[in-house]
């Protein structure tokens, strides 16, 4: 019987089977950041354990308040910055050098194909799109990675959603994603692996596919994966050159990580989305969606592109497509956030930078704040934002704010309308 690449991934960093069906694995990257992992460290030092299990597999940054805002943030701060320099971890990104996590690690060639991946954050799941198997997990799931480098899971079960078609213009990963989980429900693939396939995976970027991943999440999966191929090679090639003697010897290494033909997977799904229209959610579930012309002309008070999902280079690149030459609506704030330094270096060696501010926007430096109602961007009770992240919980821009999630197109467009509107009109 064939193996799906998780069942692959999983045989092959199995250490140990202590009861039937669940695995411990070795893993190649335990990543942290400055919210979850200070609780870890505290628990280890106060059990006397406070190592690290290889200080070269573990990458450390600070990025969901940063700057620090006040004091409690500027502890959690302190203590991965001193714990990163007490054990030596050199991968450790401060203010000045730091960006989204799930943006940042990718960017800097540290998640590879067939890699086992953990952090303390629900969208590490965003790294399967390199053909890893990548799982957010608790403090204690995060303490004994840090200490003995190994995770404990249930033995995969992988839901294949095969995407077909072509897309319109005008509608991007974001779009088909939210489609996605607005038909299989925000417990659709609760404790399952999603293996995205299909043609429209295949002709996407790495960008993209790191968009459909970031949010498996959203329909309750533990990872989203994308099979490795040329597109994982030439994102990767600056960091593997040296490993593989071509592009194209890399590209087919990379294809034992692919699920076999005889494959065996709990559901397979369809869907052809030739005529899937910009989406956008609305309520307070992100299996709340429905098509962009179905809410248009719904007010917002602010925008925010940004986020591990959509604060890409191409993100912005869309998004200024659409804002070049335009002034957002008066009413309206506007907050960019690109998601690493480099992503905000090359917008504005771009001119990208420029055309938001001609627009209007505030341009921030990188940092996950606003997206969970903690800084540069939080709600006021009763406003409403259109935005380019990943959860549109209740409160979770801000204490009775609503989030409406949509593509960086859509988002622009909306900027401009001042109220929810469809980006192909610009």
């Amino acid at each position: 019987m064939g193996k799906t690449i998780a069942e692959k991934i999983f045989t092959a960093h199995l250490r140990d089977e202590p009861f039937p069906g669940t695995y411990v694995l070795d893993l190649d990257r335990v990543l942290c950041h400055e919210i979850t992992t200070p609780v870890a460290i505290a628990d280890l030092e106060a059990r006397g354990k406070d190592r690290v299990f290889d200080n070269t597999k573990i990458k450390a940054v600070i990025d969901h308040v940063t700057p620090a805002k006040d004091s409690k943030t500027a502890l959690q701060g302190k203590m991965l910055r001193d714990w990163a320099h007490r054990h030596a971890i050199k991968d450790f990104f401060d203010v000045g050098h730091n960006g989204v996590c799930h943006a940042l690690f990718p960017e800097k060639g540290y998640i590879r194909p067939g890699f086992t991946v953990i952090m303390g954050d629900s969208h590490t799941c965003t790294h399967g799109a390199f053909g890893a198997f990548a799982a957010g997990v608790g403090t204690t799931d995060l303490e004994v990675g840090i200490l003995k480098g190994v995770c404990a899971f249930r033995k995969p079960k992988t839901i294949r959603i095969n995407l077909t078609g072509t897309l319109a213009p005008g509608v991007y990963a974001k779009d088909v994603i939210l489609y996605v989980i607005g038909q299989i429900g925000v417990n659709g693939a609760t404790d399952r692996v999603i293996e995205f396939r299909g043609n429209i995976v295949d002709e996407m970027s790495m960008e993209a596919r790191m968009t459909l991943s970031n949010m498996a999440i959203e329909a309750g999966g533990t990872s989203g994966i994308c099979l490795p191929d040329m597109t994982t090679v030439e994102y990767l090639w600056p960091f593997i050159q040296n490993d593989y003697p071509s592009k194209e010897a890399a590209c087919e290494d990379f294809r034992r990580w692919h699920s076999d033909e005889d494959a065996v997977y709990e559901k397979v799904l369809d869907f052809d989305v030739s005529k899937l229209e910009p989406m956008v959610t609305y309520g307070y579930k992100p299996d709340c969606v429905k098509a962009v012309a179905e809410m248009a002309g719904a007010r917002v008070d602010q925008v925010y592109i940004g986020t591990c999902t959509n604060g890409r280079i191409e993100d912005l690149r869309v998004a200024a497509a659409v804002l070049k030459g335009k002034k957002i609506a008066e009413h309206v704030r506007g907050i960019v956030s690109p998601a690493t330094p480099k992503i905000f270096k090359d917008a504005l060696h771009e001119g990208i930078i420029d055309i938001f501010m001609d627009a209007g926007f505030c341009v921030t430096n990188p940092t996950c704040g606003a997206c969970l109602g903690m800084s540069n961007g939080v709600l006021a009770e009763g406003e409403v934002c259109a935005s380019t992240s990943n959860r549109n919980f209740n409160g979770r821009m801000g204490k009775g704010g609503m989030v409406h999630l949509m593509s960086p197109a859509t988002a622009a467009a909306t900027a401009i309308a001042g109220v929810i509107a469809d980006a192909r009109k610009f």
